[in-house]
């Protein structure tokens, strides 16, 4: 088991830590029930706390497939898909695992559980689970990312369609899509932990898309989490997103509703977990100003990974280099994600601080010019000055609309300041 005690941080990186409104990870609690929002939530997180039964489908390839007991739907009992893997499946020697570190994969819209993605993890090191959130299994031997490949569970819980995350909005909690999302992936959470070669107290969650709003959520109501890394998805979703008709259709006691319950925003502030958030400048369904807004209601250590034109996708989501950088460094204590101090305009120069334990290769700056949806924009990107744990460059012009810089270090991971508008 590794040291629970805090690590030694040197006297610079809690500086620039306090500045982006960071602290050295904390000792977490295992409670799985923050007092923020433990009052309001619909989940019976004692429930799901407990490690669900599962049964095999197969505990003999590289990469496993099994059941575990999902949350009661429509009145009958439900089950969910997983796959599983470790670096002893793959090698079929499981007395190679040993308190190995887990995470959690969340898919998103139009996903499935993905076998590809446990077996990407499990050859990082990782116990790796991956379930389907739609009440679906995959059909062995297709592909997984056509929807037609997947047959549905005849005790499955809802689809993952735009009418079961919003039309449902009158229905009881528990009758809706996020309801059960939720619970799937704490459930899920709960039953790696109870796995034996699994250390339970290293544990991450990371989500794609829907999988990345979920994960907003999860990082807020499961703080037995030791790290989260949402990608493109975020919370605010009625101020901005690829849903406002959803919510315009809406009354408005629905669309209070809805956001009470199931909008990360009620979540995210009780994020007690170091939490990464990825996404792009154009993302369509999550734009940036959501995004920031998502990020800024996040009280504790968090780190920003903006690209310009990211795609959008699940093997797209799961491939930016930091997302293993930033687990690794909060489960296995490696090398960290560089940090990033806030950009501040000075003198006719936009100035950062950061601090490295890898060599940075570049500082850039990426400007929009255009007006319009923040999306659909246009972005050019300078190169910046490095010098003493420093960012300069010049600043952008009165026309400029929406500015951030980023790092890159040797291996290619990117940070970001936060956008500013």
């Amino acid at each position: 088991m590794p040291d629970s005690t805090p690590r030694f941080v040197p006297l610079v990186l809690w500086i620039v830590m306090a500045l982006v409104g960071m602290s050295p990870e904390p000792v977490m609690a295992q409670a799985t029930a923050p007092p923020a929002v433990a009052d309001g939530m619909p989940w019976k997180l004692a429930d799901l706390d407990a490690a669900p039964k599962f049964e095999w489908v197969d505990d003999k390839g590289p990469v496993r497939s099994l059941f575990y007991a999902g949350e009661p739907y429509r009145g009958k009992p439900t089950r969910v898909f997983a796959y599983y893997a470790t670096p002893g499946t793959l090698a079929g020697d499981h007395s190679i695992d040993a308190a190995l570190p887990a995470v959690v994969l969340v898919h998103g819209g139009g996903g499935t559980a993905f076998r590809e993605w446990a077996e990407l993890w499990a050859k990082r090191g990782y116990a790796a689970i991956a379930m389907d959130l739609a009440g679906h299994r995959p059909i062995e031997g297709e592909n997984p990312h056509r929807r037609e490949n997947r047959n549905r569970l005849s005790d499955g819980g809802p689809d993952q369609g735009d009418g079961e995350k919003f039309g449902s909005v009158d229905q009881p909690p528990q009758e809706q899509w996020p309801y059960h999302a939720v619970a799937a992936a704490v459930r899920a959470h709960s039953l790696i932990r109870s796995f034996p070669e699994v250390d339970p107290q290293r544990t991450a969650v990371t989500g794609i898309s829907w999988g990345g709003y979920l994960t907003c959520i999860i990082a807020g109501v499961d703080s037995r989490f030791k790290a989260a890394v949402p990608v493109y998805g975020c919370g605010f979703l009625h101020e901005n997103s690829a849903w406002l008709n959803r919510f315009a259709e809406m009354t408005e006691p629905q669309r209070q509703r809805w956001i009470r319950l199931w909008d990360p925003s009620q979540y995210l502030p009780s994020t007690s977990m170091p939490i990464l958030f990825v996404n792009g400048t154009n993302d369509f369904a999550y734009p940036l100003d959501s995004y920031m807004r998502s990020f800024d209601a996040v009280p504790g250590q968090k780190q920003l990974r903006i690209t310009v034109n990211l795609p959008h996708g699940h093997p797209a989501g799961w491939a930016p280099v930091e997302i293993e950088v930033f687990v690794n460094q909060h489960l296995r204590d490696g090398v960290p994600l560089p940090v990033l101090g806030p950009a501040q305009i000075q003198d006719g120069q936009v100035l950062a601080a950061y601090q490295s334990s890898s060599p940075i290769q570049r500082a850039s700056l990426h400007v929009t010019h255009d007006d319009g949806p923040i999306n659909q924009r246009k972005w050019t990107t300078t190169a910046a000055q490095l010098s003493d744990e420093k960012v300069s460059v010049a600043q952008p012009d009165a026309k400029a609309t929406a500015w951030f810089l980023t790092l890159t270090d040797d291996r290619g991971a990117v940070v970001s300041s936060r956008v500013h508008f």
